[in-house]
């Protein structure tokens, strides 16, 4: 059987496989046996899933035939509702519960789906443990039982979550009648945050909050944030805030208008806590796609970065392997393990107004210490994928590239892992430049590969 998890849970459009009827009973009940017997729990144990949703359309039934396939082997799953991503790894293990599993495909269009699983920790679940689901559902020594599924168990448990976020911004840092707008992308933040950014004192103006189970992440929320940035300018919002479609993720507007990435985000919480003692390691984590601005700023700053593959669990697994407190993606992915080890947009949010706070500077001026390097990207198509240090010529161009970028540039050279493509990245102080260096790596891979 082909491999079911990505980077990012199960993909897929809604209806098709792997998001179809019987693929989704399937993953539920094989979930309940590798949790059952990869030796975290008693067999006789019960198997409690808590889920949650996004506002697509076809959340509510893949829940329903998820929790059949879970029901199956003596599992039980309970909902909810629609609520954020990270609420569902908050309360997982702080209500007792053995799993989590979220249905959503994040910023993508109404019509995808996925589900993404968290363990017992609030931690999404590890490759290896994918793997083991993967095997027991290729294992066709077993089968789901066909019935019609029932309904599924609901409780709302959005207060116990929203308790936790008011902690990250105490009483101190918050500045009432601040005006913020933000954009809920017609997504989960839409049930919670504007509840909570006013019931903490600030004034509010929202968009993307009237979700009709199809305009989620539709001309809206962090990978449009053209209309945010209107709302911030004509309103005189101090900043605006763009959360995706399941809310793990934020980007931001400052006052003028102007985006804020993750990059700039990870960059003035890491100076502001790395002031307040609160920086472990006093470094952070970061994918390879961050800008090589931001590891030259920390340089300035004395903060290390470490750099791991794109995918906030690899984030996570990297923090976690050197007990660091910060990480993310430029994509604004941000993971404050003092509070959780998943991306959180809500708590990202509450963490740049703390950082604004305490250092008493508007968000333009905090985005300002991140010197943002010129990036190139090429992609050029090839007949196979060799391990391009063999051959010699390209191992020496690429060598003779890097030479020249000397610590104030850099170079990444990958295949595109769904396409027969070579992904060329360059980031440097001229574009110019740069480019016409890709260009000769581009030349000689033409030669030998192309």
């Amino acid at each position: 059987m082909a491999r079911l998890f990505g980077t990012d849970g199960v993909r897929g459009k809604a209806g098709e496989f792997p998001l179809d009827v019987a693929t989704i009973r399937r993953l539920g009940a094989a979930l309940v046996r590798a949790l059952r017997h990869n030796g975290t729990r008693p067999s006789t144990e019960a198997v409690r899933f808590l889920a949650g949703r996004d506002t697509r359309e076809s959340g509510a039934w893949i829940e329903r035939e998820l929790a059949f396939g879970i029901r199956s082997q003596g599992g039980s799953l309970t909902s909810t509702g629609v609520v954020p991503t990270p609420a569902i790894a908050y309360l997982t293990p702080r209500t007792g519960y053995s799993a989590g599993v979220v249905i959503s495909a994040s910023h993508n269009p109404f019509e995808d789906n996925g589900i993404k699983v968290f363990s017992g920790a609030g931690e999404k679940f590890t490759e290896t443990l994918e793997r083991q689901v993967e095997a027991i559902i290729a294992d066709q020594a077993w089968s789901v039982p066909a019935d019609v599924a029932g309904p599924v168990e609901e409780v709302d448990l959005r207060p116990e979550y929203l308790d936790h976020l008011r902690e990250i911004l105490p009483g101190a840092y918050r500045q009432n009648g601040m005006r913020v707008a933000i954009d809920c992308a017609n997504g989960a933040t839409a049930t919670v945050a504007p509840r909570l950014f006013r019931e903490m004192g600030f004034e509010v103006d929202c968009i993307g909050v009237s979700p009709d189970g199809r305009n989620i992440n539709l001309g809206c929320g962090s990978t449009v944030p053209e209309p945010l940035a209107r709302l911030v300018v004509e309103g005189r919002h101090a900043l605006g805030v763009a959360f995706d479609g399941d809310g793990d993720r934020a980007i931001f507007v400052d006052a003028s208008g102007r985006v804020v990435d993750g990059d700039a985000v990870m960059l003035m919480c890491a100076r502001q806590m790395k002031e307040e003692g609160r920086l472990k390691g006093n470094a952070i984590v970061a994918t390879v796609m961050s800008n090589i601005g931001l590891e030259l700023a920390l340089r300035d700053a004395e903060i290390g970065m470490v750099r791991c593959a794109v995918g906030d669990k690899y984030v996570m697994e990297e923090m976690l392997r050197r007990d660091l407190s910060l990480g993310g993606e430029q994509s604004g992915h941000i993971i404050f393990a003092e509070y959780l080890f998943t991306g959180d947009g809500l708590a990202t949010a509450l963490n740049v107004l703390r950082t604004m706070s305490a250092s008493r500077r508007p968000l333009r001026d905090l985005a300002d210490q991140l010197t943002t390097y010129p990036q190139v990207l090429m992609n050029l198509r090839v007949r196979e994928k060799v391990d391009l240090k063999t051959v010699p010529a390209i191992a020496a161009v690429m060598a003779s590239v890097e030479e020249r970028l000397a610590g104030n540039g850099r170079l990444l050279v990958r295949y595109s892992g769904t396409e027969p493509l070579l992904r060329i990245m360059l980031e440097g102080q001229d574009s110019g430049e740069i480019r016409q260096w890709g260009q000769e790596i581009i030349d000689v891979v033409k030669q030998h590969l192309a």
